[in-house]
């Protein structure tokens, strides 16, 4: 048995993987859990896979899956889900952004919640004005657009339940609101306060702006979702078929 699964999704990062690992397995090695870490390299073109496959080398622990190319955030994360063998299953990004020491914090909610969700209400030192302001109007607007309070639905430092994860369904762009998809299916989420800091190495995969048209798709479809939901839980009540005139 397995009881912790922490998926990693990589893309670019050789620089950021050792320091990572050794910070990592020093928090895992306190936990005193039986433990498996899957990093999922996401068609990276720098040396990140060997990286990797020389940290499986020296501990058996260590797991790599490798997508044919890069397919995104949300696939890599997904491929991830499916590997893992897990009781818990916790997902960090690679960058070095993601402080190890949270880990605990957040497992420690998994006894009264079905998720734990990272909060940053701090930003890292190292963003800059326009990337704190655009975190602040996007989850302005998806709170606006869902019905929802996530606070920080950018922060995909998160640990489930494994129930959680059985047929969730992520399409592309989806990792972002997995928060609410699960709140959707009735399971209980909270916000926890994690310790954001700045990447180290390497540059982010990410703009402020660039990614704001399709996270904005993105959110046009978790509405859908919601609301097609919404209708069939009102026909349900009052025992209709939503097919029939």
């Amino acid at each position: 048995m397995v009881d912790l699964s922490v998926v990693i999704p990589v893309y670019n990062e050789e620089e950021n993987l050792p320091p990572l690992w050794a910070e990592l397995r020093g928090v895992l090695e306190r936990l005193g859990l039986a433990v498996e870490v899957i990093f999922v390299d996401d068609g990276s073109r720098d040396g990140s896979a060997e990286i990797v496959r020389g940290l499986r080398a020296a501990d058996p622990r260590v797991h790599l899956v490798r997508l044919k190319s890069n397919a995104g955030e949300t696939a890599a994360t997904d491929a991830g889900f499916k590997a893992a063998r897990g009781r818990w299953v916790v997902v960090m990004d690679a960058d070095l952004q993601h402080d190890p020491a949270d880990i605990p914090t957040l497992l420690g909610y998994l006894d009264r919640w079905d998720a734990a969700t990272g909060w940053r209400r701090e930003r890292a030192r190292g963003d800059d004005w326009r990337r704190r302001l655009a975190s602040r109007i996007a989850n302005g607007v998806r709170n606006r657009l869902s019905d929802e309070t996530i606070q920080d639905s950018g922060c995909t430092f998160r640990a489930f339940r494994r129930e959680c994860l059985r047929d969730l369904v992520l399409y592309r762009g989806l990792h972002r609101f997995i928060p609410t998809l699960l709140r959707l299916r009735g399971y209980r989420v909270i916000e926890v306060e994690v310790n954001p800091r700045p990447r180290r190495f390497g540059r982010s995969k990410y703009g402020a702006w660039s990614r704001a048209f399709v996270a904005f798709t993105d959110l046009l479809a978790i509405r859908w979702m919601k609301s097609r939901l919404l209708r069939y839980e009102v026909a349900e009540n009052l025992g209709g078929d939503l097919g029939r005139e």
